[in-house]
């Protein structure tokens, strides 16, 4: 899984669940996505958005790993339709970290419908179908593998035999489309910039707290199936704080692994490289240009861009494939806006 049922906490409210990460160009700008509440949690009470929670885009201009941009998404309670009221506020310089701060409402009206806000701006709210694939086996093996410290085990698996684990499952999406305008200067044409989100839920106490944190793909499956605790504390805290929190833990863990395998001469140097891709986690892209998250670079991701085979071979230094791709969804992405997979 990507980032699906990832922790404890994250499993007690699955309307906070952030499954998965998206960064994209669009048709107008620059695209970010992200969904929660996965059918594969089976039958919610209440599906949908947390009406107590708020879900933020937080977005690095200047490379130091803070966001100097905010998007932060609420919602009301659903109604007997099963809609939700939702409002946009952007937050920029101090008060794009600032969990109290107000910011400027940019959009607002209701999900399922596609919503104009200032600027160009583009907003979609609902249920989708999940564009992520995933093989169930290989999934359980590469987790065990880097909590072990041994090579993938897939036993008497074959890729003949794969299968799409979240085939005609749903999620509910939330779709926000930039404008150029809003992150290039006038003289630039394309930018630099670090991506990641957080859905967090108010606390009796008047505070916050991080249920879950998302950059990068996979990284909760390679690390924390079977470390939930790790899970938890991933799902809080900074990106920037993250080298020196996580660092030692993920490069031993893919050390153990790399050695394992052979591949390396020095598996600690090879594991210290990854680690320094790996964190501070959050998605790094270029507005204005294609989005494409493969084995040499990391430019975004897109819907149909196959995450688990190059997190996993990369991590492993060995190839680790599904035997699956894209051609396993069930609901395919639409080609405009709001681009995500139309529900089933």
């Amino acid at each position: 899984m990507s980032h699906h049922l990832d922790s404890p906490l994250a499993r007690q409210d699955v309307r906070l669940d952030i499954t998965d990460l998206y960064v994209f160009r669009g048709e107008a700008g620059t695209v970010l996505a992200i969904n929660v509440c996965h059918s594969l949690a089976g039958d919610i009470p209440t599906p949908g958005y947390h009406p107590e929670g708020k879900y933020e885009f937080k977005i690095d201009l200047d490379d130091d790993s803070v966001e100097d941009l905010t998007y932060r998404f609420v919602f009301g309670d659903r109604d007997d339709l099963g809609r939700q009221s939702l409002t946009v506020h952007r937050l920029t310089g101090a008060a794009a970290s600032d969990p109290f701060a107000t910011g400027t409402v940019v959009a607002a009206g209701e999900t399922e419908e596609a919503l104009s806000g200032d600027g160009g701006l583009r907003v979609w709210a609902g249920k989708a179908g999940d564009p992520f694939w995933i093989e169930p086996d290989v999934l359980h093996a590469v987790g065990h593998a880097f909590q072990d410290g041994t090579t993938i085990d897939l036993g008497s698996w074959t890729p003949d035999q794969a299968t799409n684990g979240f085939a005609g499952h749903t999620v509910y999406s939330i779709v926000l489309e930039i404008p150029d305008a809003e992150l290039l200067d006038a003289s630039q044409t394309t930018r630099p910039i670090g991506v990641w989100a957080v859905a967090s839920l108010a606390t009796d106490a008047g505070g916050w707290r991080s249920i879950n944190r998302i950059g990068l793909p996979m990284i909760h499956p390679l690390f924390t199936q079977f470390n939930e605790k790790l899970g938890d504390d991933l799902n809080g805290g900074r990106p920037s704080d993250d080298p020196e929190t996580y660092g030692k833990l993920l490069t031993d863990e893919i050390a153990g692994v790399v050695r394992a395998y052979g591949t390396a001469a020095d598996p600690e140097a090879y594991a210290s490289a990854v680690v320094r891709r790996f964190l501070p986690n959050l998605l790094p892209y270029v507005v204005g240009t294609p989005a494409s998250f493969g084995f040499n670079s990391w430019n975004g991701r897109s819907l149909t861009d196959n995450a688990p085979n190059v997190m996993f071979s990369i991590a492993a230094n060995t190839p680790v494939a599904l035997g699956i791709g894209k051609e396993s969804v069930t609901s395919k992405p639409r080609d405009s806006f709001p681009y995500v997979p139309a529900a089933s």
